[in-house]
């Protein structure tokens, strides 16, 4: 097998971390034949698959690494349970373990307060599971194209908005920059935002402190009314602050042009469709959970934010987003080593 992907990476460690003390400056390789490190800070020794996604399976890498790169550009389990006769459960837990993985790696990358937000757009999506229905409530910034968060719940309400919200909050780098949320008609958006998007102004006084809402945020909304099936009107809301602001936080990023939309993040839903085999429409592949569905957000949006090549960037949007200077492989996002919890 000359194939690339089918070769063995060649160990390296200066791309390694001790997963016991943390430290990377002082790796030396411990056993090639087991393709094991050793760390001359704390002295202990490590496979190279310690603390990864990869750790304590017993299939090739490249195989997960080829397995997990369908999944997460829409190719359906009985496909390759059928092509490469990997039993179902199995398929199953790699996609389980790469979706935990996907949202660790959001939070410690994204959602970390490194982020110029600009633009952020919400939306929620509807999705079918076996017996039931999800909602899916998603954010992206606008600017990087960068996808923020996902959460899942049976109800559509408050708490399922405010969880998105909050880690937009964490993601953003600058409580002071002009931040512009646009969302669609949903009535908890304003409240939830300006609860959650907000300063503590502390007196001395007993008593919970006074919440002052970021001084720049500014809150959108696209009210869409239907007659039945038919889009009857459109109509754009000013929730909260300066309409002039908005048009020159839209301008800005967006190109120069266009008006209070939600076409972005209905653009990355779609996306997400399209990668991810429970969310098709009238699919046969429903998902069984909402586990299932978070497993499936995170994976498809971790790939889509480190390795996927946005077309009208010419990057990642994570590299737009200034989080990497590269495109990551796939082996690489999975390999990425997260702090001890």
């Amino acid at each position: 097998m000359t194939l690339k992907f089918m070769e063995q990476m060649p160990l390296d460690p200066r791309l390694i971390s001790c997963p016991h003390c943390l430290k990377s400056e002082r790796i030396g390789i411990h056993s090639r034949s087991e393709r094991r490190y050793i760390c001359h800070e704390c002295g202990r020794t490590f496979s190279e698959n310690k603390a990864t996604v990869f750790y304590g399976l017993h299939y090739p890498i490249w195989v997960i690494v080829m397995v997990l790169t369908l999944l997460a550009h829409g190719c359906p389990i009985p496909a390759i349970v059928a092509a490469l006769f990997i039993d179902e459960r199995t398929v199953s837990e790699w996609l389980k373990r790469a979706g935990v993985h996907g949202s660790q790696v959001q939070k410690e990358v994204v959602c970390n307060g490194c982020v110029e937000l600009g633009q952020v757009q919400g939306d929620e999506l509807c999705v079918n599971i076996q017996g039931d229905k999800v909602w899916v409530a998603t954010a992206l910034s606008v600017l990087s194209r960068l996808f923020l968060w996902a959460e899942v719940s049976t109800t559509r309400d408050s708490s399922l908005i405010e969880r998105v919200m909050v880690k937009v909050r964490d993601a953003a780098s600058n409580t002071r920059d002009r931040v512009l949320i646009a969302v669609d008609g949903f009535a908890a958006y304003p409240g939830v935002i300006l609860k959650t998007f907000h300063t503590r102004l502390r007196t001395g006084r007993r008593g919970r402190p006074k919440h002052i809402p970021w001084p720049n945020l500014h809150i959108v909304q696209v009210v869409k009314s239907c007659s039945g099936r038919k889009l009857k009107e459109i109509s754009r809301v000013v929730a909260h602050g300066c309409e002039q602001t908005v048009q020159e936080i839209i301008s800005q990023t967006q190109g120069g042009m266009g008006k209070i939309n939600t076409a972005f993040i209905e653009r990355l839903n779609g996306t997400f469709r399209s990668r991810m085999p429970s969310l098709v429409r009238r699919t046969r592949n429903l998902a069984r959970t909402t586990g299932r569905v978070a497993h499936e957000v995170f994976w498809a949006g971790a790939v889509y934010n480190f390795c996927s090549v946005h077309e009208s960037l010419k990057k990642t949007p994570a590299m737009a987003a200034r989080l990497t200077d590269h495109v990551w492989s796939v082996e690489q996002l999975l390999r990425f080593r997260l702090p001890p919890r």
